[in-house]
This record gives structure tokens, sequence and C-alpha cells, in this order.
């Protein structure tokens, strides 16, 4: 459930931010699954 809301989120963000988004998509993806990480633990 926590994993579907992060996903729409990060879509979110990407359609808001538009090209921009789709160079740094990848990293935004690394960050997000960073702080999941450290939230899990």
């Amino acid at each position: 459930m926590v994993f579907v809301v992060l996903v729409v989120i990060i879509a979110g963000v990407a359609i808001i931010g538009g090209g921009n988004t789709v160079s740094g998509f990848g990293q935004d993806v690394e960050n997000t699954g960073s702080k999941v990480q450290r939230a899990a633990e």
C-alpha cells in the first residue's frame, strides 16, 4: 500500500516536472529509495 502511494507521488512529480524530470528521474527514484530504506530502518 505504501509502495503504491510512493509510485503515484513519483509519477506526479515526473508529470509536473515535464522534460526536465526525465533526466533527473532516475536520481529522484534513488533518493526516494534511500529515504524509504532509512525510514524502514
